[in-house]
């Protein structure tokens, strides 16, 4: 099967959230949702030195952060209320040897460690796979032990620590810690997935 980018208009629906393209307009929400200090010391947006306490500020941060122009870049949403709680993106395409990345997740803290996140990558997950693509690949910053042990938890294999990937927002080099999923493991992976999920009410 011909490895193929995933429609970055499409709507993916799950038990607890709605997954549909992030808007410039949906931005206020976002803030809303991500726009503290808490979703940014664990490392997301290049650190805590990244955080930005006002909404001029963090919009000016949002628009070059994500990758607007090249990945799908998503809104989460709870189905009840389709309140904005997050953003991920499916990026880094390589439909050539295909390759994709799930990565840019941040959440509202009033939804860690809830099924959202887990459900969020079950829909990502699935649609990048039903569209041919090899290996999902993601990653964190190898200080941020909460969003390593997510990847974990997801079933992803750790592959390893990339050493001064990038500069962090304090001028520090960033050390990535990255894992994968590939397709022949993604029958495994989303059945323990959907047996998670099946475990936490919606």
């Amino acid at each position: 099967m011909t490895a193929t980018r995933p429609d970055p208009t499409a709507v993916l629906e799950g038990a607890t959230v709605r997954l549909r393209a992030l808007t410039l307009d949906d931005l206020p929400d976002l803030f809303d949702a991500i726009g503290r200090p808490e979703v940014f010391a664990g490392g997301w947006g290049g650190g805590p030195a990244a955080y930005r306490d006002t909404y001029e500020e963090w919009r000016e941060f949002i628009l070059t952060y994500l990758a607007w122009e090249t990945g799908n870049v998503t809104a989460v949403t709870l189905r009840d209320g389709d309140r904005i709680v997050g953003t991920t993106t499916l990026g880094d395409f390589d439909l050539a040897n295909g390759s994709t990345h799930i990565g840019w997740t941040a959440y509202a803290p009033e939804v860690w460690g809830t099924r959202v996140n887990a459900e969020t990558k079950r829909l990502l997950l699935g649609t990048a796979f039903d569209h041919g693509l090899e290996r999902v690949k993601l990653q964190a910053d190898v200080l941020n032990e909460r969003s390593r042990n997510a990847i974990l938890r997801l079933g992803a294999q750790f592959e390893g620590v990339l050493r001064h990937t990038q500069r962090r927002a304090d001028g520090s080099w960033r050390d990535t810690a990255v894992y994968s999923i590939l397709s022949d493991e993604w029958p495994d992976v989303r059945a323990r997935l959907d047996e998670r999920l099946s475990a936490q009410p919606a």
